[in-house]
């Protein structure tokens, strides 16, 4: 068989996949709306939408996956499907912390997918307010940074907040330097959030010690003024250069490899077990010797591991701590609702902020 022979054959196998797939995904749309006639004429996409349903059907692709798309690409496509099959009926609203071009609303599309509508606000309170109110369905903010820390104002939200944890996502940041222009001589000034400045450090004292650092709310407002000032550049991500039509000077500036953050996903419902969860609480104790370990040994002794402890002022009195703890499993677990129990019993005040699914990849 000559090449060309053989290239048309190999041509015409792919058109016959794409024609089949394309039947298979056409009616796996056609299940999914009868899913949502099913479950009544009162259901919203917000009650629609499956976090522990979406994970589970996540977790099997990537376990049946042979390659030689990755475990992350197959993924993302099949999390493409389910957003698009969802929004069948009505699109989801989801608030972020914008503006738009954020890695906020990079994590936000990573896990609805991209047939929702994002719905930029300018901090975690309005955030938390949307959804509250009912005017979106989830939110996404971020938590922690595996650089910086903790993001103390989504903790903060939760002491008086009614909404529930419904799913994390872990990103990848990458940060590069974006401009107008093509030269990197030329910049006489840097706009990035205050993290990003952080962590760039060693990348900017390396390569541009002199030019000015000007920390701003965040990375996408840094790729606004980054546009109007042609002396300037911004410190940002993949989405802002997109959205803000600059190019990338330099990629990848990080000083970490492993530079990752962590998003909460918040919605007004409990979300069931999908057998690979995570569950996240607060409690405050009284202030008297030894009460921080009989607290967290109600979780040691049922055998719980705990994945992150932080501490927060109660801002209720003087000197008293609220303490917010991330432990494996669900709290429908028989081991984890004994040990929450144990908690309640001991510690001045209990509040489960959620069970959900980890992160999928």
């Amino acid at each position: 068989m000559s090449e060309d022979n053989k290239l048309n054959s190999l041509r015409e196998r792919i058109d016959l996949l794409d024609a089949e797939l394309l039947k298979l995904i056409s009616e796996r749309a056609k299940l999914a709306t009868q899913v949502a006639h099913a479950k009544g004429a009162e259901s919203s996409a917000g009650t629609c939408y499956r976090p522990e349903r979406e994970a589970q059907v996540l977790h099997k692709v990537i376990a049946r996956n042979v390659g030689p798309l990755s475990d992350e690409e197959m993924a993302r496509l099949f999390r493409e499907i389910m957003s698009a099959c969802l929004a069948l009926e009505q699109p989801l609203q989801i608030a972020f912390l914008g503006p738009e071009g954020t890695f906020t609303q990079t994590a936000a599309l990573k896990h609805f997918g991209h047939s929702v509508y994002t719905r930029a606000f300018d901090n975690i309170d309005e955030v938390f307010r949307e959804v509250e109110s009912s005017a979106c369905d989830y939110g996404v903010v971020p938590v922690e940074n595996s650089i910086e820390g903790v993001v103390n104002h989504t903790l903060d939200m939760f002491i008086n907040s009614p909404l529930k944890i419904c799913g994390e996502v872990e990103l990848r940041i990458h940060h590069h330097l974006l401009r107008n222009l093509e030269h990197l001589e030329d910049v006489k000034r840097i706009y990035a959030h205050h993290q990003s400045l952080a962590q760039c450090r060693r990348w900017l004292d390396n390569h541009l010690p002199r030019v000015e650092r000007i920390p701003v709310n965040s990375n996408a407002e840094a790729a606004r003024r980054a546009v109007s000032e042609g002396d300037a550049a911004a410190i940002a991500g993949e989405a802002a250069a997109e959205y803000y039509k600059l190019k990338c000077l330099v990629r990848n500036i990080e000083d970490e490899p492993d530079n990752t953050t962590r998003f909460l996903v918040i919605g007004r419902q409990s979300t069931p077990r999908s057998g690979n969860d995570k569950t996240s609480l607060l409690f405050s104790a009284p202030n008297r010797p030894g009460v921080l370990y009989q607290m967290l040994e109600a979780f040691a002794s049922n055998g719980i591991s705990m994945t992150r402890i932080e501490s927060r002022p109660s801002r209720r009195g003087m000197w008293e701590y609220v303490f917010f703890v991330d432990i494996e499993g669900h709290a429908e677990d028989q081991q984890i609702a004994k040990a929450l129990s144990q908690l309640a019993e001991r510690a001045s005040m209990v509040k489960l902020l959620g069970s959900y699914p980890r992160a999928v990849l």
